[in-house]
Formats: C-alpha cells, structure tokens, sequence
C-alpha cells in the first residue's frame, strides 16, 4: 500500500509568525482519516519567521523528534539544556513524565523544519533530550538512521520501536529501501519522486505499508527524502 497525500490536502494553519502543514489532525485541524499512521501521531512542515518561535510550553509521554531543513532552531527546556540545531540536523526530545521546552528560530533567516511525534513505548521515563549532527553527504543515495529506539545504533535515541531516516538523491537516481511486513512507514521528499511506479510532489505526505521493497527515483531535481519506519 502506498498512499501519497498532496501537500495542498494537509491541514493548515498560518499564525503569521509560523505558517504550518499538518500531516495528520492537530491543534484546529481535524481530519478522522489522517488521526495517525501507526505510532506517527504528527507530522508538521513548519515555516518559523525570523527572530520568532514557539515559547515555553509543557509535553509529556511523546517522542518528539525535530528535523531542521533550512536555518536553524535554538532550543530550551526545563532540564537546563540548550542547544542550536541546523539545517540538515536533528534533535530529539522524550517528554517522559513532564517537561517544559521552547523552540526559537533567532536566525535572520526564516527556519523550514519537520516535527514529528511518535508514540511513547515508555510512559512516565525520565525525559531527556540530545542532538546530532548528520552531514549530508553521508547520506548521499542511501539512507542514514537519524534517530531510532536502538541505544546502540550510533544515532540519536528516544523511546518506541521506529527509526527516523535520512537520505539525498541527485536528479536522476535512485535507492531502494527494504519495508518489513506489518511496519508504518511515512515519506516526505524535499522534491518529485517515483516510489514503486507512482510519482508524488515535494512536500507530499507518503503513507507506506507491507510493500517489500521500496524504489525511489528522483525525477528532475535532487531531493532531500526523510521517512520514518515504526511499528
């Protein structure tokens, strides 16, 4: 099964500051058939103006996992971290029992990034927070594990059976991907792509599940791709 959901039927919310893409149902946005993929309960494509940002505000029992695709966040949090996360890089916060955190782009640029939450396999664990940097050419036609629920894997960590990955593509090539049965997986290409023979746009939302291997293509452009695979 591949569903491919065009950017221009996600939800959407523009609060001047931040202009947001809602994969599935949150805040205002409401849709019964796009409650959640598996455990992936959000996927937001946020644009955050410059010298702005998402003020303190509380989380818990969630992996939330922020992936910064243009400029910079700066984040902060009641455990006393801090820390600036850039384009191409990943942060990753477990909310466990409670914690406050703000998310500000202080960049003179605007910020584009993806948040996305998946369900904890862990409720109440002490929360915790890290980040990584991931050079893009590591990635360069296969995909690199960004984060994920193995502690051991080198990545980043948090707490549910799933993994969070990254790869690029130049105009013309492509990859393949093993999908195991019984697995959620949800793709979003920076650019046009043909998965398994179907094309979708940049920004579009794919819905992946029990398709065995996966063939990506990129068509005219390169394209950054991030997928996620949880169970």
């Amino acid at each position: 099964m591949i569903d491919i959901r065009p950017f221009a039927t996600l939800g959407h919310a523009n609060h001047g500051w931040l202009n947001a893409r809602h994969h599935f149902s949150f805040a205002n946005y409401h849709d019964p058939q796009r409650m959640n993929w598996g455990p992936i309960r959000v996927w937001n494509d946020d644009e955050i103006a410059a010298q702005s940002g998402f003020p303190p505000h509380p989380h818990r029992d969630m992996e939330i996992i922020t992936y910064v695709r243009k400029g910079a966040i700066t984040h902060e949090d009641s455990m006393g971290n801090k820390g600036r996360t850039g384009a191409g890089d990943v942060q990753v916060m477990s909310a466990g029992r409670g914690v406050m955190h703000a998310e500000y782009n202080l960049e003179d640029e605007q910020t584009t990034l993806f948040q996305i939450w998946i369900e904890t396999a862990k409720p109440g664990v002490e929360p915790g927070w890290g980040q990584m940097p991931f050079p893009k050419d590591e990635r360069d036609g296969a995909f690199q594990v960004l984060a994920s629920g193995d502690p051991d894997d080198g990545a980043l960590t948090f707490h549910a059976d799933g993994e969070v990955l990254g790869a690029t593509l130049k105009a013309g090539n492509s990859l393949t991907y093993e999908s195991k049965p019984g697995r959620y997986l949800y793709l979003v290409p920076s650019a046009p792509i043909r998965i398994n023979g179907k094309d979708a746009q940049g920004r579009d939302g794919i819905a992946i599940k029990d398709e065995g291997q996966l063939t990506i293509e990129a068509l005219d452009e390169d394209v950054e791709l991030v997928l996620v695979d949880a169970a």
